[in-house]
């Protein structure tokens, strides 16, 4: 059974390895607006990775967390990585753009590797293995949903109807 948080790792590691391939392209780029075109690729997968990853994952977890603050260090990656991205699209020099297109891929992978470190296993405590299979395939299905422009606010009840909310019984935490 595939769970959400397989869902996230693979996709994960397909962005590293789009990542890696980008960075190899950097010293072959000649203008800003080869560095914005690839700056633009990444926001675009971005984006949609983003906009799932909020609205199941996050906000599920969210209602199950006394403490819904945790996950704020996460949202908080997501604005600033936005934010290199956009800068990056008016960068006016090579220079400029080769560095907020790296810090954008640095910021991500680090993103992804806190994600990895702190909110997977907090993903697999809260629920139970039906309930992340569930995740994954609403994971899924949101890819035939049109993208909107993700929100700068918190999503608070995003998830939808077909996604699963975590189980009445919290399990103790290690």
């Amino acid at each position: 059974m595939i769970t959400i948080i397989d869902s996230l790792t693979l996709e994960h590691t397909v962005f590293g390895h789009l990542f890696h391939q980008i960075e190899s392209l950097l010293p072959q780029l000649t203008t800003p607006q080869e560095a914005q075109l690839l700056g633009r690729l990444v926001e675009g997968i971005l984006a949609s990775h983003g906009d799932r990853e909020e609205n199941l994952a996050y906000a599920a977890l969210d209602q199950f967390l006394a403490n819904q603050n945790e996950l704020d260090c996460l949202y908080q990656d997501h604005e600033e990585i936005d934010g290199r991205l956009e800068r990056l699209r008016s960068a006016a020099t090579l220079p400029e753009a080769r560095k907020l297109l790296k810090e954008a891929l640095h910021a991500s992978r680090q993103h992804f590797k806190r994600e990895e470190l702190l909110i997977f296993p907090k993903l697999g405590t809260a629920f139970d293995e039906e309930t992340l299979s569930e995740l994954s395939e609403a994971w899924k299905k949101w890819d035939a949903v049109p993208l909107k422009p993700r929100s700068p606010a918190r999503p608070t009840g995003a998830i939808p109807k077909s996604a699963p909310v975590a189980r009445t019984e919290q399990r103790t935490q290690p």
